[in-house]
């Protein structure tokens, strides 16, 4: 068994059996997808609309295809006739979009709203404390037809563990408020370096990448 398939089911033994494990594919070639997908595993996350696309036309058609990265609204219309969820919506100009393009292929596309729960420049999403302009966008997309928020995303820092589970600790408590109101079932966080920690928070999506392929991507 090569290391792929061996990573892949010694993640699977640590994690409980209601956790979703989403493999981030980006940067790796569809051979090593479908390893992974000959031994059961159908949902991968990619950071690029053109990626998405592309492996999309070259791989098994029951894959369900993740948008994790920051949304390009220009490109959206080539994924949402496909896409199975995408993670990262956090303007009004997202939902929006996405719903008119969901109108034409006659689709409710499934999203989660990404949080900030990190202070790092290089994160995105709506600011946890921001609690106003949250209720604001869900508000909005109970309005719409073909657009349903089913919960909420974030990312870590990269510090020590005790940040991190604060950080997660704030996303959980997030999701609490707002999981009766909005019928949310899904809450993601927790990446390769600190999913265990995501678990104690009650993660039930976690996006796993280097701890499966490895430190090193393969190029596309």
């Amino acid at each position: 068994m090569v290391k792929i398939e061996k990573n892949f089911f010694n993640i699977k033994n640590l994690i409980p059996k209601n956790i979703k494990l989403l493999i981030v594919s980006k940067k790796q070639n569809t051979y090593s997808i479908k390893k992974l997908y000959k031994i059961g595993q159908k949902d991968f996350g990619e950071n690029y609309i053109q990626d998405i696309v592309k492996k999309y036309h070259n791989l098994p058609k029951d894959i369900r295809w993740h948008m994790i990265g920051n949304i390009q609204s220009n490109k959206l219309k080539y994924i949402i006739p496909f896409i199975h969820l995408i993670h990262s919506v956090q303007k009004l100009k997202h939902i929006k979009i996405i719903n008119k393009i969901g109108l034409k292929y006659n689709k409710i596309v499934k999203c989660l709203l990404q949080i900030r729960i990190s202070n790092e420049l290089n994160k995105s999403g709506i600011f946890y404390e921001k609690h106003e302009k949250i209720d604001f966008l869900l508000d909005f997309s109970k309005k719409m037809n073909n657009i349903k928020i089913l919960g909420l995303m974030g990312i870590a820092s990269f510090k020590e563990m005790k940040i991190v589970e604060n950080e997660f600790s704030c996303l959980n408590n997030l999701y609490n408020k707002y999981k009766i109101k909005y019928n949310f079932n899904i809450l993601s966080m927790g990446m390769s370096r600190d999913f265990s920690s995501a678990i104690k928070y009650n993660t039930n999506m976690i996006r796993l990448g280097s701890s499966i392929f490895g430190k090193k991507n393969k190029i596309l």
